[in-house]
């Protein structure tokens, strides 16, 4: 049996991380890889279709001041006005039982993890290109010119992160990425090293954008 991981996968909004993640959930469900996704806090509201303890744990803003004064998360962060954290005990139950755990996570949280003497591989999704990505944020039901402005804006500020991470998978083809992420994290088969240079040329193209 292998050893259970933590994965930590970042993207700019748009970027298309979720479907990614959903489609390797569910590819290593019908493995049989034991694969979750780690389950936040959040203060924000629910979305339609969205229930507590599958999608997030929604609490008041007020018990998560409390739980963040307490040491309670391993990381946290504001995000568009809302509070998100992870659970250091939902992770290390997971992990104590075999399960290996994606955290879809933003840069700040990743930080807060990557300071901390925590065993984990870290991902960076990337769009195709700028326009994609904008498209894709439109075609998010944003039609507010201000808000897919302040969107793209953030986006590039993320960007600037992504060589941080050990892996960087371009979004372009999706089957690609999907096979290229769920190599990643089951290890199935031996992956071929990405060119470097090419990664940061590619993103350095990206953020002249």
């Amino acid at each position: 049996m292998k050893n259970s991981n933590l994965f930590l996968i970042s993207a700019p909004s748009g970027t298309g991380k979720s479907s990614l993640i959903n489609s390797v959930l569910d590819r290593a469900h019908k493995s049989k890889f034991p694969l979750e996704l780690s389950i936040s806090y959040t203060t924000r509201k629910p979305r339609v279709g969205e229930t507590d303890s599958n999608h997030y744990f929604f609490i008041s803003p007020e018990e998560f001041a409390r739980k963040k004064e307490s040491n309670f998360f391993i990381e946290h962060a504001e995000v568009h006005g809302n509070w998100y954290g992870t659970s250091i005990e939902f992770v290390q139950s997971k992990l104590d039982n075999g399960i290996s755990l994606i955290l879809e996570i933003d840069v700040q949280g990743y930080r807060q993890i990557k300071s901390l003497a925590l065993a984990y591989e870290s991902i960076f999704i990337l769009p195709p290109s700028i326009g994609a990505l904008e498209e894709r944020i439109k075609n998010r039901g944003d039609n507010d010119l201000a808000s897919i402005n302040l969107r793209l804006e953030n986006a590039k500020k993320e960007l600037i992160c992504a060589s941080e991470y050990s892996n960087m998978i371009i979004n372009d083809s999706f089957e690609d990425a999907s096979d290229t992420l769920y190599q990643i994290i089951t290890q199935e088969k031996a992956i071929i090293e990405p060119n470097d240079k090419e990664l940061e040329q590619f993103l350095a193209k990206l953020l002249s954008s």
